[in-house]
């Protein structure tokens, strides 16, 4: 939101912006205190797991307890060309094919850290203070991505149990050492946005006062 070219914490001892970067993190660390202690936003999460296969080749057919189908999620298979052989991949190739008689799952979730964001950005800049509003939005906007990260791990330990003993630090977490992945609609892994409508059906979100926006974004 502001350009500043670099990485944490790196950024704060840098020549050029190192000086604008530490104040507006000092900012950023106050209006985040601000934030949590007047209860000002608030984090909400959904997550289901189900039976599934691929189906198609790049498809994933996505079962209810009565093994009828509930939704359909469409992938796309990598498109550049490679050499030596490789295969181009789509996600669907890591669920087992429906004519394996096997029964796979998968899991989804929608996270937010938005709700109320907006009313307080709106009260800044009403109020003259773009500075502010901005940065509430950027706020709520990590503080989801680090939801997304904390539930996919409370997912790996506690909820799908597939990784009880995972013990990572903050720096191996960024780094994606963990069993498992959480693909997102509308990056390179499954890039069509309206994935998340389907996933909002399975979800039903709009009960834990999450909503989607026109561009699918979650709000």
């Amino acid at each position: 939101s502001w350009d500043l070219a670099g990485k944490y914490p790196r950024i704060l001892t840098d020549e050029v912006v190192g000086e604008a970067a530490t104040a507006l993190y000092a900012d950023a660390r106050a209006m985040l205190r601000k934030l949590i202690d007047e209860k000002l936003i608030s984090a909400r999460a959904v997550f289901g797991f189900w039976p599934a296969n691929q189906v198609h080749d790049d498809d994933l057919e996505v079962y209810g307890d009565d093994g009828k189908p509930l939704a359909r999620l469409h992938h796309l298979r990598q498109q550049i060309i490679k050499t030596d052989g490789k295969p181009n991949f789509s996600l669907a190739d890591f669920v087992a094919p429906k004519d394996s008689g096997v029964t796979d799952y998968v899991g989804g979730f929608i996270t937010t850290a938005g709700i109320g964001a907006e009313e307080v950005a709106k009260a800044y800049q009403e109020a003259g203070d773009d500075y502010n509003s901005i940065m509430v939005k950027a706020l709520a906007d990590r503080l989801a991505e680090a939801c997304a990260e904390w539930l996919h791990q409370q997912v790996r330990k506690d909820y799908w149990g597939y990784a009880q003993d995972e013990s990572l630090d903050n720096d191996a977490l960024i780094k994606e050492q963990y069993t498992g992945i959480r693909p997102a609609p509308g990056y390179p892994a499954c890039p069509d946005h309206t994935e998340k409508a389907t996933l909002f059906r399975l979800l039903d979100p709009e009960a834990s006062e999450l909503k989607a926006g026109r561009s699918g974004v979650f709000l």
